[in-house]
């Protein structure tokens, strides 16, 4: 059932997504490419030695069967014992979560010489992309074209979770989820194997896994071993469950051959995984809107939130591992924005997206049926993005009042679970069906493990603050402006913060929940009219916009006479590239390799340029073995190479023209952060750990036999 259904799929449908064969395609641009369609691109002309039916194949074992989704990252599996590799960065909130200042596993790094010594990864899952099918016709066939579009966005969610619900009953065991391709007119059903036992099995030190920190995040050159290594279990019959110490190591249909001798200069390169959201389909009003009000929102706010966070934790270990996943985090998008702004303001993006809408809108004005039908497209657009807009700077501080100070988050799931919870499965918010419940419950109490009082008291006050001096708060807020000691009765009258009271509020009916005498809850009762009025609103955008950009894709078609690849959305993509350097700017070429003697170069022995003696032990002694980069004469680090990625191909794998592993991708060039644009060959570079470095790090450096022989046997 599972071939026929992707045979199906891939034949039928995916021909339409694609300008197949393009000139545009050979030239490496706007890459992307969901994986289903791969069989009708010649690969051979790019350099792959393998055909599109050994990366995928319904019919028998192929390479797609080694990737997987690991949480909001990608995975690939390294062993017939279900070994996973991934990014440092990725495995963070598992390394966080396990240590505490006597196992200090982020600043120490984390080795299990056993199965027995690996730790369980709480809040993980991984999933291996099974099938997929075209269920555009089934999710459209609830729309009416009179539809208010608050109910169109409703019926459409809830078709979605239909299909899923009826996917999942007819293949027991497994996920399934349905994703848009074009806003408002593809969709596509997916299936998934779904693991929830991960555990952690090595990662370096943050010396290693994050040597540079903030200050070479999104740079080039850079010399980080973003790498860590995980594991997938599953119950001793094969089946997928919690963590459970009789569970097994899953066994994968394939797993990725490590190519030890790695990549050259101008050699090809392609990865797998599963990118998050681009918007490189959307308007010049987008962009404008993310340019001018969005991204310099974001940009303030997560400095302001980094800055609260860093001086609780200058003096106190403990509070910082607190807020380590988290700062790392907002850190990491603080950075992408400003990367992103810089990219909208310099390069002629906005113009130029404004030049291609007035020849398309020419085209519209040129026949009196398409200027019937899509003469006000493009106005209409604007208007939403303009109402955004306006709506941006009260609205975001509200909704960040329940989401940054870890207590109200809190509280706000809670009563926002009993409210939906109230409701029949399918007309719930997606975390609160009874499909996703548990994993809300458990993402619930991992927040809680993080929750540092005195950073949420500053964090909430200075909401707070915000929101008086732009006239929005409420008696309650404004007393926490007024008074430190009203804001300590509050944090010290809650239940929220005991994991076991956590426990049972969760299990409240709405009238229940309403009856407790908890001061966050109560504050969160009294805005939540407020809050729901937020979240209908966005849904009444999104109902437009849906509606809209579908129309706005027909005519494009039909101006352009061609095809074009969807926007990416979480789903497996495939994307190929060479390695190879930059010059993103006059005079100046950044070459693609950097080596181990860039990290004794930039170590200072202060953060972020501190390194772990075994390194610096094991370079002085020139134990390089095998990972020699030729032409460097160093064990090689980080390289460039010219793939289209984005947020989600995060440990990506880098694979060589066999498709043997050669690196695992972790970043982007600082000027390629305006990928999630567009796409430029001039400037858009990813960024990989050479499996090189991985494997003299674990193997040397940390001397892991264990993991090295299980890697390369």
């Amino acid at each position: 059932m599972v071939g026929k259904l992707r045979l199906g799929f891939c034949l039928l449908t995916l021909l339409g997504f694609f300008l197949l064969g393009s000139a545009s395609f050979l030239q490496g641009e706007e890459g992307m490419y969901p994986i289903s369609g791969i069989g009708q691109l010649d690969l051979k002309a790019r350099g792959l030695e393998l055909s599109a039916k050994e990366i995928f194949n319904t019919e028998e074992t192929c390479l797609v069967d080694g990737i997987c989704r690991v949480n909001g990252c990608t995975g690939s599996f390294v062993s017939d014992q279900g070994l996973i590799i991934t990014n440092h960065h990725c495995a963070y909130r598992a390394i966080q979560s396990a240590s505490s200042t006597d196992h200090d596993y982020l600043a120490d790094g984390f080795q299990a010489d056993s199965f027995e010594q690996e730790i369980p990864a709480k809040g993980y899952t991984v999933r291996i992309t099974e099938d997929y099918r075209d269920v555009s016709a089934e999710v459209l066939s609830i729309t009416e074209p009179d539809m208010d579009f608050t109910a169109r966005t409703r019926a459409i969610e809830r078709k979605m979770k239909e299909v899923e619900q009826a996917a999942e009953k007819e293949h027991p065991g497994m996920r399934a989820e349905v994703a848009e391709m074009f806003i408002g007119k593809t969709y596509m059903l997916f299936l998934y194997t779904y693991i929830r036992d991960v555990r952690l099995v090595f990662a370096p030190p943050a010396s290693v896994g994050n040597f540079g920190g903030e200050v070479d995040n999104w740079e080039w050159p850079r010399h980080t071993g973003d790498f860590s290594f995980m594991r997938a279990y599953v119950a001793p019959d094969g089946s997928t469950s919690e963590y459970a110490e009789e569970n097994v190591p899953y066994q994968p249909k394939r797993h990725l051959k490590v190519a030890v001798e790695g990549v050259a200069e101008e050699d090809f390169v392609m990865l797998l995984g599963y990118p998050g959201r681009t918007s490189r389909h959307k308007t010049a009003d987008f962009l404008k809107y993310e340019r001018d009000v969005r991204l310099p929102g974001v940009v303030q706010f997560y400095q302001w939130q980094l800055d609260v966070m860093e001086a609780a934790g200058a003096g106190d270990r403990a509070v910082a591992l607190k807020h380590a996943s988290r700062m790392r985090s907002l850190a990491n998008v603080e950075k992408r924005s400003r990367g992103q702004l810089k990219g909208l303001r310099r390069v002629n993006i906005v113009e130029s997206r404004e030049l291609e809408e007035s020849q398309l809108q020419d085209y519209i004005e040129a026949d009196p049926a398409r200027r019937s039908r899509y003469g006000r497209l493009l106005e209409d657009i604007a208007q939403v993005y303009a109402e955004m807009a306006t709506s941006y700077p009260v609205e975001s501080l509200e909704s960040e009042l329940f989401n940054a100070p870890r207590l109200m988050s809190i509280a706000f799931q809670v009563y926002d679970a009993a409210m939906e919870r109230g409701k029949p499965d399918l007309e719930r918010e997606t975390p609160y069906m009874d499909r996703n419940f548990d994993q809300t419950r458990q993402s619930l109490l991992l927040t809680l493990q993080d929750l540092d009082i005195a950073t949420d008291k500053n964090l909430l006050q200075g909401i707070c603050q915000r929101l008086e001096k732009l006239g929005v708060a409420n008696e309650e807020a404004v007393s926490f402006v007024e008074s430190d000691l009203k804001l300590d009765d509050f944090y010290s009258s809650t239940e929220l913060t005991d994991p076991d009271s956590l426990q049972r509020l969760l299990e409240l009916s709405a009238e229940e929940l309403q009856k407790v005498q908890d001061p966050a809850l109560q504050l969160v009762g009294q805005w939540y009219p407020r809050l729901l009025e937020i979240r209908e609103a966005d849904k009444q955008r999104e109902g437009r916009l849906n509606q809209l950009y579908g129309e706005l894709i027909e005519v494009k078609k039909e101006f352009l006479k061609s095809q074009f690849v969807p926007d990416a959305n979480g789903t497996l993509r495939l994307t190929m590239g060479r390695v190879e350097g930059y010059s993103p700017e006059d005079a100046v070429y950044k070459m693609p390799f950097t080596s181990l003697q860039g990290v004794l170069d930039k170590t200072t022995g202060e953060e972020p340029f501190q390194t772990p003696a075994s390194l610096l032990e094991a370079a002085a002694a020139q134990e390089f073995g095998n990972y020699v980069h030729p032409e460097l004469q160093q064990v090689p680090v980080n390289m460039l190479y010219s793939t289209d990625t984005t947020g989600g191909n995060s440990g990506s794998p880098i694979l060589n023209s066999r498709g043997e592993l050669v690196g695992v991708n972790f970043d982007r060039a600082f000027e390629a952060t305006i990928n999630d644009f567009a796409w430029d060959q001039s400037y858009s570079r990813s960024i990989g750990v050479d499996i090189r470095y991985v494997l003299w790090i674990t193997g040397t450096v940390f001397q892991s036999d264990r993991l090295l022989q299980e890697l390369t046997h």
